[in-house]
């Protein structure tokens, strides 16, 4: 976003280190006022620069220990089609990732499961049924090495 000044930037970056951190605090990182900062950081809210705040979980402490790519393709590439997909993987929890892509696939989803088993029983109950789906292809993670939200700001 060009709107971005240094100040900005330091809010953004301060913000990704510590989602939870009060406005104050925030303020004195910055070297602002707490009034400013609100206001810089509502304007950020607003723009759609900070979309929401996030915390990581650990996917195997609640159970969820499978991380699998499913790189997808269409039957079809017209509008609706690729709208309806895209809709359907926004009620899908299963679903944490989601990329429209170029090359070979059309879309590549993250998903994560417990197990081999439930990712199979996701696939041919959901993924195949999904709209346009022809084929989707799987690549199931063997190790995650970074999981991260934060950008280069």
């Amino acid at each position: 976003m060009s709107f971005l000044d240094e100040i900005d930037r330091k809010i953004l970056r301060a913000l990704q280190d510590s989602p939870q951190i009060s406005m104050v605090a925030l303020a004195e990182r910055v070297g602002l006022s707490h009034t400013p900062c609100w206001r810089r950081v509502k304007r950020l809210e607003t723009s759609g620069a900070i979309q929401e705040r996030a915390i990581i979980l650990d996917p195997k402490v609640a159970g969820l220990g499978i991380n699998v790519f499913a790189n997808v393709r269409l039957k079809a590439h017209d509008e609706d089609t690729l709208e309806a997909l895209e809709r359907a993987t926004l009620d899908r929890p299963e679903i944490v990732d989601c990329f429209s892509m170029s090359g070979d696939s059309d879309y590549i989803f993250r998903i994560v499961v417990p197990s081999v088993d439930e990712y199979e029983r996701f696939l041919k109950k959901v993924l195949l049924h999904m709209p346009g789906v022809a084929s989707v292809h799987s690549h199931f993670a063997l190790k995650c090495i970074k999981n991260t939200t934060k950008i280069p700001i």
